[in-house]
């Protein structure tokens, strides 16, 4: 019985993401295993592509900024005092931050993309915000998800017992 991409089916995928223009944003050196079935662990406009494909078939999907990472918001970007990191700072480390209303669910990750003499840009956008992107997925494994995956709403490593679950 060959099987289908279906809820609450585990899905393994080897992807690659391009932007419109055909370079290379993501070469998906790891494939993605997810949860299939509306459990927001890959983007909903490619799990409805793979509903009903089977292992081998392919999909290309383009999402538009809204259907990836968003708009780029620049109001996430800030600019803070170059005292207030720790010495050894480069381009691109990143660091948490909670939002400046001080809700409390809200972190955002946010990178350093530039350092002058005594201020740090950080910018909480995803790198690849404000992008539409281009991917292209190949189903290459497909197991019946465990109850215990279902009721947690993700994929659990092989390695991983019920007790790390986060």
């Amino acid at each position: 019985m060959n099987l289908q991409v279906a809820k609450n089916t585990v899905i393994t995928l080897d992807y690659h993401v391009t932007n419109p223009d055909g370079e290379v944003v993501d070469e998906g050196r790891d494939p993605i295993i997810y949860l299939h079935g509306g459990y927001d662990d890959i983007f909903p406009k490619i799990e409805e592509a793979l509903q009903g494909k089977t292992i081998g078939e392919s999909v290309q999907v383009k999402l538009q900024p809204d259907e990836a990472f968003g708009e780029y918001d620049p109001e996430l970007v800030q600019i803070e005092p170059r005292k207030d990191f720790p010495k050894e700072l480069q381009v691109g480390m990143q660091f948490e931050g909670g939002p400046e209303d001080g809700g409390d669910d809200d972190f955002v990750i946010y990178r350093v993309t530039d350092i002058a003499d005594d201020k740090v840009v950080l910018d909480g956008n995803h790198p690849l915000a404000g992008s539409a992107l281009v991917f292209t997925c190949t189903v290459t494994a497909i197991r019946a998800a465990s109850a215990e995956e279902v009721e947690h709403g993700h994929v659990h490593d092989a390695d991983e017992d019920g007790e790390t679950c986060h």
